[in-house]
């Protein structure tokens, strides 16, 4: 019934999201969060909006 496919290019979708829960994951890490943890957290972001993006539910 809609077009739900995506058009926007991976990689803008994949940086705009690493940059988002950068910016999260920065003030943990500032607050004494394990550096490690907080790259896990931004990788997990960035990879679980490439899928909905892929999947059309964002």
């Amino acid at each position: 019934m809609y077009k739900n496919r995506s058009n926007r290019d991976p990689l803008v979708v994949a940086i705009t999201a690493a940059l988002g829960a950068g910016v999260a994951t920065s003030f943990a890490v500032n607050q004494g969060q394990n550096p490690i943890t907080a790259l896990g957290i931004t990788i997990f972001a960035a990879i679980a909006v490439l899928i909905c993006d892929r999947a059309g539910l964002v």
